[in-house]
């Protein structure tokens, strides 16, 4: 079976760019994001537990769950945020999963998830661990500029996720995303070249 291999980064990092410029190569990408925004949407797999969890208020007219309203919520309720990843997580680990395992032409699959090692549900199928680093600088510029979110927004998100130090340490392998998008293709390119031999 080919490998699996996970893409993580802090918030801004620049995890989608960094996904597609594997993907130009030729790795299969699996976003969690996008997963989790399927399993939300009118329809989706994890609709009827968050009606049952948080009731009707939080599902817009159009079926799908309210983002706005049940982002102001986990925002400022750590206990709801619990409760909506008790009914996300398992579910998005298990259709990426499927996804990954599934047969593919490409070399490997990249499983984009940003709270990778937040979650605990990624490293016993994984083979190598990706981090997608900048300063924290960076992360808030970026942020602030791709959501129109404020500094204090932004740094209140970066605050639940694990520290950048402890980040780097716990990664098999660090692209620097500090510099210009040449600078990135290189050591995207580079690190390709080993995945596939592994």
């Amino acid at each position: 079976m080919k490998l699996s291999h996970g893409l993580t980064g802090g918030i801004g990092s620049g995890k989608s760019t960094v996904a597609t410029l594997f993907s130009e190569l030729g790795a299969r990408i699996v976003d969690t994001d996008h997963i989790a925004h399927q399993l939300t949407q009118a329809g989706g797999d994890a609709l009827p537990a968050i009606r049952k969890e948080f009731g009707d208020g939080f599902t817009a007219p159009s079926g799908a769950m309210d983002r706005t309203k049940m982002r102001q919520l986990v925002f400022s309720d750590s206990s709801a945020k619990k409760r909506l990843e008790a009914i996300l997580h398992p579910l998005i680990r298990e259709q990426s999963q499927r996804l990954a395992e599934s047969s593919s032409e490409a070399p490997y699959t990249l499983v984009v998830v940003p709270l990778l090692f937040e979650s605990g549900r990624y490293s016993d199928w994984l083979n190598q661990i990706i981090v997608v680093d900048c300063t924290e600088q960076q992360q808030i510029a970026r942020t602030m500029q791709r959501s129109m979110l404020s500094e204090t927004e932004v740094k209140s998100i970066m605050a639940q996720q694990i520290s950048r130090h402890e980040r780097l340490r716990l990664a098999d392998a660090v692209i620097q995303n500090d510099s210009q998008l040449n600078d990135l293709r290189l050591q995207v390119e580079e690190l390709h070249s080993r995945l596939i031999q592994l």
